[in-house]
């Protein structure tokens, strides 16, 4: 069990709604789509141990699996029965966990570029992982200034958003500072390492799947296998777009999140 909640910030008025990042990453991924979600839902923006303002702890367990369950501890201390989520990469993977587990407590569920769908599990960390991980660190306190130059934003983030210089500054300003700060980056990593999700989801659920065709990080020859989820999940690729489809297509995104929750029993 773990003993201290993570950071979490609650806004908006509907039913709640949990968005779940991804690895090496922060609540603050979502800002292109969370206040537009305020308008329809409760939103409860998470930080996952070790990212953002949660500190990573002894007692964290960080695979997928029991990351998803404590989503649970949260929803718990809000009073919340029951709630809609939508997680990207790390957090999609984390969000089908949860359903799987717990379908009674889970309304609808939109997956953004989920990891664990793979053709077969990792047995060792991706190539290039030490090295964006320490980079990160390394230029963190220099971010806020070098990516206000577009050169240094291509650098940063060309691999993950084909629209990247669409991209806001503070966005790119604040997903470089979570990568650099996250404490649990490694621990994430390693928990994943011979995994992939392979639960059945009840047909109850709404599931929609988002991917983006350029997805660099989760590539669809490898890493999008769609027998592991149910038939009845929807599947979307939306073009020009990266690992990240909550930047690349936000009004498509909150879209898909609002139908996928109407369908909910």
């Amino acid at each position: 069990m773990i003993k201290k909640p993570y950071w979490s910030k609650v806004s908006g008025i509907g039913e709640p709604l949990f968005l779940i990042h991804g690895m090496g990453s922060a609540s603050t991924v979502w800002q292109t789509i969370a206040p537009a979600l305020e308008s329809h839902f409760k939103v409860v923006l998470v930080d996952l141990p070790g990212h953002g303002n949660t500190p990573l702890l002894s007692e964290h367990k960080m695979d997928p699996y029991s990351l998803g369950i404590s989503i649970l501890e949260i929803a718990d201390a809000y009073g919340f029965a029951k709630f809609h989520i939508a997680g990207n990469s790390l957090g999609g993977w984390a969000a089908l966990e949860l359903a799987a587990a717990k379908p009674e407590r889970v309304a609808s569920l939109t997956a953004l570029a989920p990891a664990g769908l793979w053709l077969a599990p990792y047995n060792k960390r991706l190539p290039g992982t030490a090295s964006s991980r320490m980079l990160a660190a390394g230029l963190r306190d220099l971010a806020p200034k070098l990516l206000k130059y577009e050169w240094a934003r291509q650098i940063g983030f060309n691999s993950v958003s084909p629209r990247w210089r669409e991209l806001p500054v503070q966005l790119c300003i604040d997903a470089a500072i979570a990568m650099g700060t996250s404490t649990g980056y490694y621990s994430a990593w390693d928990a994943m390492l011979g995994k992939r999700f392979n639960k059945k989801i009840s047909d109850e659920i709404p599931l929609t799947v988002i991917f983006g065709d350029t997805d660099n990080t989760l590539p669809v020859k490898t890493s999008q296998e769609r027998s592991l989820l149910p038939d009845h999940a929807k599947w979307l690729v939306l073009p020009e777009s990266g690992h990240a489809p909550m930047w690349d297509h936000p009004d498509e995104v909150v879209s898909e999140i609002i139908a996928t929750a109407r369908l909910a029993k």
